[in-house]
């Protein structure tokens, strides 16, 4: 089903969620702990899930899974559980905004994953696009060359974030194995659970009782936004192309700056404005670019070759 406006729209819901996301996060994390966030949202996610594959009756048939699959479940619930947490715990040492501008350094991860394991090959345009991002990057921390030096929070904080990145490969590579027996949806709902019962003996459930106004509605939303995100990215896969996709989520870091500028406007005492520079903010951009090089780059080299001839 071809659908481009609708495509779009959902995209760019996608890109509104996933930006607001770690904003509204930070503000929560100072009520709430990160396992107990982690332990709602998995929860709510499956249980979400599990009605959607009950009603249209595709819920999974655990009988067509071998000894290995059961293990690469296993291991897809453990990666994403340490990626959940570790992207919630680097929020109390890092600013959404920075946490965003690592994120797209996961795809490059996939990338070297795929050609180890699957023995996929690299494109010009994935080698032209990592290049893109590590000069970005380098730009982007022009101010904190000194706190990686003394590794002080703040650099604790960006390698926890680099890790939840590589941690998600892990994920993400043990879902494109269990493709072969299950469908997608399936999947998440298993991990979700698998994901909520590794959670449920370290959660804090007292956490609840002491939410402010604002707490509550921030672990409302940030439970929602785990169902609607996922939601609304489906949906625009299903309407549009892939590609086209790609190229509007390469601008997720650059959408959270903005939505960060947003919230600090609206409530700079809960919400501190990004604490960044010129140059900063011209390797968010190269980031970015770097980003949609390597998601559509041969795409577009493609689709010229195809003009010219």
């Amino acid at each position: 089903m071809y659908q481009p406006l609708a495509g779009l729209i959902f995209t760019l819901v996608t890109v509104t969620l996933w930006a607001v996301l770690p904003i509204i996060l930070q503000g929560l994390l100072p009520e709430m702990n990160a396992e107990t966030i982690v332990f709602f949202r998995f929860l709510t996610a499956s249980i979400a899930l599990f009605f959607i594959l009950l009603f249209s009756k595709k819920l999974p048939n655990l009988k067509k899974l071998n000894k290995n699959d059961w293990l690469i479940l296993i291991l897809g619930v453990l990666s994403l559980s340490g990626n959940f947490f570790l992207f919630n715990y680097a929020l109390n040492y890092i600013s959404a905004a920075t946490s965003q501008v690592i994120n797209p350094l996961n795809s490059f991860f996939m990338i070297f994953a795929g050609v180890v394991i699957f023995h996929e090959t690299i494109k010009r345009s994935n080698i032209i696009g990592l290049l893109f991002v590590i000069v970005g990057l380098a730009l982007f921390f022009n101010q904190r060359y000194q706190d990686f030096l003394n590794f002080n929070d703040y650099a604790f904080g960006i390698f926890i974030s680099l890790s939840a990145t590589m941690i998600w490969v892990v994920y993400a590579m043990a879902q494109k194995i269990l493709l072969k027996v299950l469908k997608s949806q399936q999947i998440l709902f298993l991990v979700y659970t698998g994901c909520f019962i590794c959670y449920l003996p370290i959660a804090d459930f007292e956490q609840v009782n002491g939410l402010s106004t604002y707490g509550l509605w921030a672990l409302v939303f940030c439970c929602l936004n785990t169902i609607f995100a996922y939601g609304a990215y489906g949906e625009a896969l299903a309407r549009w192309e892939v590609a086209k996709v790609s190229t509007i989520l390469t601008l997720l870091p650059i959408a959270t700056i903005i939505a960060a500028h947003i919230a600090s406007f609206i409530n700079p005492s809960r919400f501190p404005a990004p604490d960044l520079n010129f140059l900063a903010y011209v390797g968010a951009c190269l980031v970015v670019i770097g980003a949609f090089l390597s998601a559509v780059g041969d795409y577009i080299a493609r689709h010229y070759r195809i003009k010219r001839t």
